[in-house]
């Protein structure tokens, strides 16, 4: 229900409305309402019912510009339609409501001209904090100047030092590849995002390092730096598989993996038998195919659960040092890989 005023268009119930209807003072139904200062036990009661009743809804904005800071938390992941994200922005967002914070998710798909908006839009909200899967170091330190709380997860690019959680990349892409070197495998393919974030160049690393470690030489024309959502992507694939001739593939992420599985079946070639299949994030539809694909598994829910928490922990003191948490991925091997055929 709201009030009505003489131009007969309703307009949102107010505290005063709130405190004439309960018999109290505006000042009272404030301190009432907002759990702040003394009220009697009667009057608090005839208040909540009164707000009740009328459907009375905080004005958030108002409450905004008086504290200088929201209990909004903005979050800009890279990409919503990547299921990997999506997982993270509901740890983040379960921590947060835990915390009675707020989350607005935004989506910067990986562009530095998008993220610095995204970064202007939570300034202007006046957020308490921001958590971001950083595509450049431009948007951490603009709201860093602002005096924004900012954690960066999943990467950590931001030139000032912030609060961040990762996962041990490295570790994953030496598992991954380690594993195919034990089955026999000799000539791997590596699908790997083109960027320079901590992700992909742990991924690489850990890679390479797992050829070092076999005293296997690298093919480099097996390395495949692909573009974020590339038009391309399948045909630097397919180019992989007609001029590498890869017994194994280790694609770096989840749609890697999915675009490398789908070359695969469209040229007729069994996972396993012909090409055995490695990818990284263990999203549904890699435990659905037949044979299901042997993953990275990432602590997905956890990375996000980290990072809201380390974000409540800047926002209740300020000054405590900046931390970075490392998790730790594990191997899940199902049935795309096995030893090669003769």
């Amino acid at each position: 229900m709201s009030a009505t005023p003489d131009d007969g268009f309703p307009r949102p119930v107010t505290l005063a409305d709130i405190a004439r209807a309960a018999g109290t003072s505006a000042s009272t139904a404030s301190r009432a309402l907002n759990s702040r200062g003394y009220v009697s036990e009667d009057a608090r009661t005839r208040l909540r019912e009164a707000a009740e009743r009328l459907g009375y809804v905080p004005n958030a904005s108002a409450r905004t510009l008086k504290q200088s800071t929201s209990r909004v938390v903005g979050v800009a992941v890279s990409d919503l339609g990547n299921q990997f994200y999506a997982r993270l922005a509901a740890g983040i967002e379960q921590t947060l409501r835990e915390a009675e914070y707020q989350m607005v998710l935004v989506s910067d798909n990986s562009e530095r001209a998008q993220e610095l908006t995204c970064a202007r839009t939570f300034l202007a909200m006046r957020a308490a904090g921001v958590i971001i899967t950083p595509a450049d170091r431009e948007a951490a330190g603009l709201l860093s100047r602002h005096g924004v709380a900012v954690v960066e997860v999943d990467r950590q690019l931001a030139d000032v030092p912030c609060d961040g959680v990762v996962i041990d990349n490295e570790q994953g892409g030496r598992d991954a590849t380690a594993h195919l070197l034990a089955l026999g495998h000799r000539r791997i393919a590596l699908l790997v995002a083109d960027t320079d974030w901590t992700t992909d160049a742990g991924r690489l690393a850990g890679y390479r390092s797992a050829h070092a470690e076999a005293g296997v030489p690298v093919d480099e024309r097996l390395v495949v730096r692909i573009g974020f959502q590339p038009a391309d992507a399948g045909e630097r694939i397919a180019a992989v598989l007609d001029d590498g001739a890869p017994t194994a593939i280790f694609a770096a992420n989840n749609q890697l993996a999915e675009r490398a599985w789908a070359m695969l079946r469209e040229r007729g070639l069994r996972l396993a038998r012909d090409v055995s299949l490695v990818g990284f994030d263990d999203v549904p539809w890699t435990a659905m195919v037949e044979p299901a694909v042997t993953v990275v598994r990432q602590p997905t829910g956890e990375l996000g659960r980290r990072a809201a928490r380390l974000l409540l922990r800047r926002l209740e003191d300020p000054t405590c040092p900046p931390a970075l948490e490392c998790l730790q991925p594990s191997l899940v091997v199902r049935a795309s890989t096995a030893p090669p055929q003769p």
